[in-house]
């Protein structure tokens, strides 16, 4: 009998189904308020020399010190890390001139002046999680199940997390970013598939959507924590607490039946269905056995079906994590404080997922993922050639609403795109390169010392070629989760 008959027999979407959904919506919100955290963990206030005190500045105000101490920019803003070797008095009669040579002018010799209105202290540089995380903590997840690793993730959360808050040092904040980081990367990989692979087909793209607008609200909790929160010690502790509560309810959720049967533990599978079936108030079932096979990620690229989906929508996942991050991390850009920045983009997601949900189930997964990245490629790109600022903040708001609409897309398609005996690889692999692009999105922002457009120009490129791709999978949907690798293989 194949699992979704099963699942018709005790309950495809009942009461035991939407209380495991909304546990594991719930535990979803810790992701976001640590992936985005470097927008305010690592923002750089606005700032300019230290100038050290001297007799000839006892009757001048501070706006006048900065006047005779520090070069502006072309727009009248004092420099950031900059000063005149010496006080340029003759500015006090006229201050649009302009010093007559660059030998005048020094770097920064007695440190800087921070400006404290938007944050109490930051750190100075970014801390990035490494790619190669989601490969080692999804190998171990593959024998021993989805709760086991999910739970193992959070208790790893809150130790790192906690220890970076207790930071004393760059290096130590750096590494236990990374712990943090990589135990996070469980949560993130499991929820989802944990949750789709107990429901019935009919609620396969609620299950899914559902879970990412919960990463939405995470979003918006980000902004306000951070907001209450301006010391980037105590950040880090608000943000890791609810990882801890997080421990708490998930006792409760079961493993995934469809992962123990494809696995051969038939005796722990039957356990939960019966718990599932009387919790729905259904009758009870048979369950006959099935041997379980061990795979691996060699194959993902093994038969020719599974070669060519892997290789596609891990091009998809690197075009869909390049694009999200890289508009995620330039919250300054487009007219609003951090703080509102963070907040208007979590709420504009929420919307862009209902659309998501009535597209997936009318024009299809592989169509909604395909446009809604590269209609997010062209909104980048249309920031090179409009210069209005408010239609500039309109193209922010639309595309971080596409691409939004691109990564809950994904993580719904590629669920449904491997086998169970391969889903748990599948992502793991797709997060990969999704890290991978997520990693290299923040260092584009370099390129405009070569050219000014340049990062929106690659943004673009590559979110436009990597929706193209899409268009190569197969369609998903109301089609049955496929158990086995045959069952792929046989559809094509």
């Amino acid at each position: 009998m194949k699992f979704e008959d099963l699942l018709l027999e005790i309950g495809g979407f009942g009461r035991f189904q939407i209380l495991i959904l909304f546990v594991l919506c719930l535990a979803r919100i810790n992701l976001p308020m640590h992936f985005l955290l470097h927008s305010f963990l690592a923002a750089t206030p606005s700032h300019h020399c230290a100038i050290p005190h001297q007799e000839a500045f006892v009757n001048l105000t501070m706006e006048e010190i900065l006047l005779i101490s520090i070069p502006r920019e072309p727009d009248g803003t004092f420099r950031s890390c900059e000063m005149f070797s010496q006080p340029q008095f003759h500015l006090l009669l006229n201050s649009s001139l302009q010093p007559e040579n660059d030998s005048i002018i020094q770097n920064c010799q007695h440190g800087w002046v921070y400006d404290h209105s938007q944050f109490t202290s930051t750190i100075s540089t970014q801390s990035l999680v490494s790619p190669f995380q989601t490969l080692l903590l999804d190998q171990v997840s593959i024998p021993f199940g989805r709760k086991s690793m999910l739970m193992l993730s959070l208790v790893f959360s809150v130790i790192f997390g906690m220890l970076s808050a207790a930071s004393v040092s760059y290096s130590m904040l750096a590494i236990t970013r990374t712990l943090t980081g990589m135990a996070l990367s469980g949560l993130s990989l499991i929820v989802l598939p944990l949750g789709m692979e107990w429901v019935d087909i009919e609620h396969r793209t609620f299950s899914g959507v559902l879970t990412s607008i919960f990463w939405s609200i995470g979003n918006m909790l980000l902004a306000l924590t951070a907001y209450l929160v301006r010391e980037w010690h105590w950040l880090l502790v608000a943000v890791t607490g609810p990882c801890l509560l997080s421990i708490i309810y998930l006792w409760w959720v079961p493993e995934s039946a469809r992962w123990l049967i494809a696995n051969g533990k038939v005796k722990q599978a039957h356990k939960h269905l019966l718990r599932c079936a009387r919790m729905n108030g259904m009758k009870d079932f048979a369950l006959s056995p099935e041997p379980g096979e061990s795979y691996s990620y060699i194959s993902l690229f093994r038969t020719p079906v599974l070669r060519k989906i892997s290789l596609c929508s891990g091009a998809v996942w690197f075009g869909v994590a390049f694009s999200y991050y890289g508009m995620s991390m330039k919250l300054t850009g487009f007219g609003l404080n951090m703080y509102l920045s963070q907040f208007v983009f979590g709420i504009i997601e929420i919307p862009a997922k209902v659309i998501v949900y009535v597209l997936v189930n009318r024009i299809g997964r592989r169509q909604s993922q395909a446009w809604s990245l590269i209609l997010t490629g062209l909104c980048i790109g249309a920031n090179i050639i409009i210069p209005e600022r408010e239609m500039l903040f309109c193209l922010a708001i639309t595309g971080k609403g596409l691409s939004e609409a691109a990564f809950t897309t994904v993580f719904l398609y590629t669920s449904e795109l491997y086998p169970t005996v391969l889903r748990q690889n599948g992502m793991g692999y797709t997060s990969f390169v999704a890290r991978l692009g997520g990693a290299l999105a923040p260092l584009v922002f370099l390129l405009d010392e070569v050219w000014r457009s340049l990062p929106e120009v690659t943004y673009c490129g590559v979110a436009v070629c990597c929706g193209s791709v899409a268009f190569l999978l197969p369609e998903t949907l109301n089609v049955r989760l496929p158990e086995g690798i045959e069952d792929i293989e046989k559809t094509q």
